[in-house]
């Protein structure tokens, strides 16, 4: 229990250590200035210096407890902000001018040992993270981030980075190594394995450059999350370019096929209803197959005056997380989307949350002959549904925002003012729709 006690005309914090403490503490109570002479202040500041205290002692517990973890480190460094300072490395200290190390001494504990004054001089290591334990890590620190993925998207966002760090330790001799030791040599041998690789398997050098920029990734949200005084950036400036390739782009498919290839009775009679209908709904939306293969039940709105599909960030059973902040949206049904929306009310469940669809799908219209050459795939109706609006509205922003583009990196400066309506989309999405052929209506 805390109490207030003057010693001579300033008060003070006076607690009883809780026995859970006791050994970080080594004292079975505890003074704090509150550094006024005010009681009515005193009293005012009490509960917020013992809180601080509180949390001071579980960080104290944490280091004495699992000094080898990285919950350690973070606790020291915790710590040494509650008292004024940036947490720094003794090394870092060794080096720092007299006047710093000496504030620090004079603010630390009388005995060395203790653990807040580890963390005031440095003295607690930084966690020795291997290379092999990067991604788990990186993980548990992007938890909050990738809170609304689902669980086949938490396997996507995953296995990259895996893959990253396994080639890694490949390029350097299969050795795990600590992540304090990759530096830009490391990076380097990173990108002398994979031009062998290219070279050796005729590859492109974009899963290169993935893997870089993986690596890279997992290394800043480390550094970050263990607050490391000037990082090292080992990927920076690593890289591979092919300058002999041409810039790669999803063909469209053109309006005609659509209309006489897949709106011919029997096209689709070869896969199922489900399959049939995202594709029916992307045709009239430009929507991602992702966006439309993940959609709960309740985003799929059929009693508004205006239907439409309700785009965001998902929690709960069937939680989801689409692309980004510009893809959140209202799409309007119109014509054969609107009529395989009505189909299936409950969405795809054959195809939610999992990887797959696109491939399928591309499978079974190449085998039949429903794509119009060997380089064109679904995900150009996505471009063609753009092209359409584009032709009618002669405003790439307009098109942009439509299919959860960035308005603000169309436009080149910041945007003002509301959004386009659902009213407004409903009726752009109207003036290009397709004829309804009457088996799919």
């Amino acid at each position: 229990m805390a109490g207030l006690i003057k010693r001579g005309t300033t008060w003070h914090l006076r607690m009883r250590v809780p026995k859970r403490y006791r050994a970080v503490a080594g004292r079975n109570e505890i003074h704090r200035s509150l550094e006024t002479d005010s009681e009515r202040r005193a009293r005012e500041l009490l509960p917020d210096v013992k809180a601080k205290l509180l949390a001071e002692l579980d960080q104290m517990t944490v280091i004495k407890e699992r000094p080898e973890e990285a919950d350690a480190y973070r606790a020291a460094q915790k710590i040494a902000q509650a008292r004024g300072f940036a947490y720094r490395p003794l090394s870092d200290l060794l080096e720092a001018p007299l006047e710093d190390v000496l504030e620090r001494v004079e603010a630390s504990p009388s005995d060395p040992t203790t653990e807040t004054a580890k963390a005031l001089l440095g003295a607690v290591e930084e966690p020795a993270l291997r290379l092999s334990g990067l991604v788990e890590e990186v993980e548990r620190i992007a938890a909050h981030d990738n809170r609304y993925k689902s669980e086949n998207q938490m396997r996507l966002w995953r296995n990259p980075r895996k893959r990253a760090a396994a080639n890694l330790q490949a390029a350097l001799g299969g050795k795990d190594v600590l992540v304090s030791e990759i530096d830009h040599a490391a990076a380097l041998k990173h990108k002398a394995w994979w031009q062998k690789k290219i070279a050796a398997e005729n590859l492109s050098v974009e899963s290169a450059k993935k893997d870089f920029a993986n690596m890279a990734g997992m290394l800043r949200r480390y550094y970050e999350s263990i607050a490391q005084p000037d990082p090292p950036y080992p990927y920076h400036r690593v890289s591979l370019k092919d300058r002999h390739k041409a810039e790669s782009r999803k063909l469209e498919i053109p309006v005609d096929w659509i209309t006489e290839k897949w709106f011919a009775p029997g096209a689709f009679d070869g896969t199922n209803d489900e399959a049939r209908d995202i594709l029916l709904i992307s045709v009239e939306t430009g929507c991602r197959q992702s966006e439309i293969c993940d959609l709960p039940p309740e985003a799929i709105v059929l009693d508004h005056p205006i239907p439409h599909l309700r785009l965001r960030f998902e929690e709960g059973e069937n939680r989801r997380e689409i692309k980004n902040t510009s893809s959140v949206r209202e799409v309007p049904l119109v014509g054969v989307a609107l009529a395989a929306a009505k189909r299936h009310q409950d969405g795809f469940p054959r195809y939610r949350g999992k990887s797959g669809y696109s491939a399928t799908m591309n499978n079974y219209l190449r085998n039949n002959g429903l794509l119009p050459s060997p380089a064109h795939t679904i995900g150009g109706v996505r471009h063609t549904w753009e092209s359409r609006i584009l032709a009618e509205t002669k405003r790439m922003d307009v098109s942009g925002e439509m299919m959860g583009h960035s308005v603000k990196q169309i436009r080149n400066r910041p945007v003002y003012g509301d959004a386009t309506p659902l009213e407004k989309r409903h009726a752009l999405a109207r003036k290009v729709m397709l004829p309804v052929p009457a088996h799919l209506g």
